[in-house]
């Protein structure tokens, strides 16, 4: 049972609601502090301009020099600064969807409350409309802001403001109500000189892992695809040619009988590889492996053990969900180095199926869903390596090819399994695999001062609450 003493001005606040429910739920509670210390506080409108821009039809096209790079509210959280779904450009800048370096994200629609700091990277992007901009003014430390609103007591107070019964959804009047403590400047400062490291943590693992995929095809002799290259499900040109051919029937395996498998595009695209072997040749034992099935009862608190589900794995720093050891096997958990595939999924460009992950520093020891394909590799080629060309354009469309299903696809193990892996010169080997592990230890330590910045303003707000009592 949940107790607490709700004065007369709360209650004004709260047009009048006398349940107890509407004050102590998790979100009102988390509020409180604040709400207790408005005068410790300030509205984020005082120091930052919040804007949503309007509606608009979404005018999807190829990746070209009139073209930029969208982004869905669901994009908010997640590691990857780069997207394949392009909108028209003068249609983003004339409503100002554009966004820029430096700029705090806050998703308002669906999941309310994720977070995001604009890098250099995405300067210049376009995200939806229900992504709500807030930019700093002045001398304010948008680090410190950021920090804020990525913490619970932000996350509370925008679900608190929202609206809606099935889909909630706060927009920019409702977020500049957030209050925002008002620190001393030395403590503002700490936090935000956290954040603007973890900034450039990240930016620089993008850079080195871009870095290393460049490398890797500049030693292969390899161009970029075209979408000529591969068949595809998403954004067409109306002068891309239908992909239509026809194979003799002892070409056609036990394995598949499905087209997209036999694709001749992809068959194209193999042949410019060279000095390959097959994958099942670089795995330890031969083959992939996955996690298994398992129980899923979810549980409270710091009970039970994380589970990572696809959903997850991808966000710049990952949550998961506790669930019960109970029948739950903890012997297979994630070893540094390994590689795993999101192995079940759509086609549509913007999914993460068929993407590859590295096993940086985040994931030793966590339980992993068993829709993850897990590999490790031999000592002959580097998980790093792997890594790099599985995630180059033409690792994602040779494991995309391989894929069966209709609404929920899965990769063919039997033809994952013979996926050509060219080999280069060992100096570049090594040289790739450094780069692709210095890069995922950066994203570690990013994530690392990221959640000591937000753990500090935290800490700053529940003492008020201690200071009080004593």
């Amino acid at each position: 049972m949940r107790v607490a003493t709700i004065n007369n001005s709360m209650i004004s606040k709260g047009q009048m609601r006398m349940e107890g429910k509407f004050f102590l739920n998790e979100t009102s509670l988390l509020c409180m502090p604040l709400e207790r210390n408005a005068d410790k506080c300030v509205t984020l409108e005082t120091v930052a301009d919040v804007m949503n821009p309007p509606v608009f039809k979404r005018q999807f096209c190829s990746p070209t020099e009139r073209a930029v790079q969208y982004f869905q509210s669901s994009d908010v959280n997640i590691a990857s600064e780069s997207s394949s779904v392009f909108v028209y450009k003068p249609q983003a800048e004339r409503i100002k969807a554009i966004v820029h370096k430096g700029d705090i994200l806050v998703t308002g629609f669906g999941t309310i409350g994720n977070a995001r700091l604009i890098s250099r990277h995405q300067d210049g992007v376009c995200y939806a409309n229900n992504v709500a901009r807030i930019r700093t003014k002045g001398e304010v430390l948008n680090g410190y802001i950021y920090a804020f609103m990525a913490s619970k007591y932000g996350s509370a107070q925008l679900n608190k403001n929202a609206s809606g019964s099935v889909v909630r959804y706060i927009e920019a009047p409702g977020i500049k109500k957030v209050l925002i403590p008002n620190t001393r400047v030395s403590f503002q400062q700490e936090v935000d000189d956290l954040i603007q490291k973890s900034a450039r943590l990240r930016e620089e693992a993008a850079d080195m892992l871009e870095k290393s995929k460049n490398l890797l095809k500049e030693k292969a002799g390899l161009d970029n695809l075209v979408s000529e290259d591969y068949d595809y499900y998403g954004h067409r040109s109306a002068d891309r040619k239908v992909s239509c051919f026809s194979i003799k029937q002892k070409e056609i395996t036990t394995t598949t009988i499905n087209a997209f498998n036999y694709s001749r595009r992809i068959l194209n695209t193999k042949s410019k590889i060279q000095s390959t072997v097959p994958l099942k040749e670089v795995l330890l034992y031969n083959d992939v492996f996955s996690t298994g099935s398992f129980p899923r009862v979810e549980v409270s608190g710091n009970n039970g053990i994380m589970l990572i589900n696809q959903s997850d794995i991808f966000d710049a720093i990952i949550k998961g969900k506790r669930i019960s050891k109970r029948r739950v096997k903890t012997d297979n958990l994630v070893e540094y180095g390994e590689v795993l595939i999101a192995g079940v999924g759509t086609l549509g460009d913007s999914e993460k199926f068929c993407h590859v992950i590295f096993a940086n520093e985040d994931l030793v020891g966590q339980l992993v869903s068993g829709e993850f394909i897990r590999m490790k590799t031999t000592k002959e080629v580097t998980s790093g390596y792997l890594f790099a060309w599985l995630d180059t354009d033409y690792g994602f469309r040779l494991i995309r090819n391989t894929q069966a299903g209709t609404k929920l696809c899965r990769p063919i193990p039997r033809m994952l399994l013979e996926i050509p892996v060219p080999l280069i010169d060992s100096d570049s080997m090594q040289e790739i695999d450094r780069l692709v592990r210095e890069a995922h230890t950066k994203r570690y330590q990013a994530n690392c001062n990221e959640r000591k910045a937000i753990s500090m303003v935290e800490k700053e707000i529940e003492s008020w609450t201690t200071s009080k009592k004593n």
